[in-house]
């Protein structure tokens, strides 16, 4: 039997088994991708708006740039962002399944119990934030647990890994055996592609993307626009929109359940056109063949 894919957003039950689509709304001034940083407010609400008008199911907001060598912004700077953002979504957009980019607990509990948040996206795996996971359990809200190496400061000065695989499982398995005992509901698997990797981790992972169902949990793939596209073509996040859709169309292939996007239109695209090749795809039926002769 198929394990549940079901979460709680808000009362509202989403089902990963059907891939969802997360859209990406950058209230920083540095993220690494130009074309998702939105600073005014017409801006914000045009972006929240084009995210849900091309189909996505959840919009991700982020206040603190995880891109490597970022700056370190205090939590009352990010905070401060974030209420910008949260506040002109919820009230143009007050039905939106909204969740939050922090590895902040304090931040996460402000976003869920001041504006209706739904769901903490935490880049660190409560590594940064030892109150995190208690947190995100007290609050009841479904919990993005992603695999990092390092911090965003220093996380691709030089990665290493023994063996990558067993690492990233054995971390998933024990943060989410920490989460669990703490009593927290909805955990949602994201392996971390470029954080704390190198180009050859990137592809070694989306090559084992299947193996991750041995959690039965829902796995998100965040790609988008990122250095595993454009290093590997020579080109820039600007560029890289062909090679991310690819990269959505393989990882889906391989089990992804909710793909973190820039490009909404192109990832539901995706996201319909291999679900139709699902649908399409069924047992060969095996006739017998006899060797009676034909008069």
């Amino acid at each position: 039997m198929r394990p549940s894919m079901y979460i709680n957003a808000k009362g509202q039950l989403i089902d990963l088994a059907k891939p969802q689509v997360m859209g990406i709304l950058n209230v920083t001034p540095d993220s690494f991708y130009a074309g998702s940083r939105m600073q005014t407010e017409q801006e914000i609400a045009a972006r929240a708006k084009q995210i849900l008008d091309e189909g996505a199911s959840i919009i991700d907001i982020g206040a603190y740039s995880s891109r490597p060598n970022a700056e370190h912004i205090t939590p009352e700077e990010e905070m401060r962002r974030l209420r910008t953002g949260l506040e002109i979504v919820n009230r143009d957009f007050p039905h939106a399944i909204v969740s939050v980019d922090t590895f902040r607990a304090d931040v996460a509990r402000q976003c869920v119990e001041e504006y209706g948040v739904a769901l903490i996206n935490d880049i660190a795996g409560g590594e940064m934030d030892e109150r995190m996971f208690a947190t995100v359990a007290e609050l009841g809200v479904p919990y993005i647990l992603m695999h990092i190496q390092g911090t965003p400061q220093d996380m691709q000065e030089a990665p290493h890994y023994d063996n990558l695989l067993r690492e990233v499982f054995l971390y998933f398995a024990r943060k989410v055996q920490q989460l669990r005992d703490l009593g927290a509901k909805d955990i949602i698997l994201d392996p971390g592609f470029g954080f704390g990797k190198t180009l050859e981790h990137n592809y070694e992972l989306l090559a084992h993307l299947e193996e991750f169902s041995l959690f039965e949990l829902p796995l998100l793939v965040g790609v988008s626009r990122k250095s595993m596209v454009y290093k590997l073509l020579g080109s820039t996040p600007a560029e890289a929109l062909n090679g991310t859709t690819v990269l959505h169309t393989l990882a889906l292939t391989k089990g992804a359940n909710l793909l973190r996007v820039h490009d909404v239109r192109q990832a539901v695209e995706a996201v319909r056109i291999v679900e139709k090749l699902k649908e399409s795809v069924s047992p060969l039926i095996h006739t017998p063949h006899t060797h009676e002769p034909v008069f």
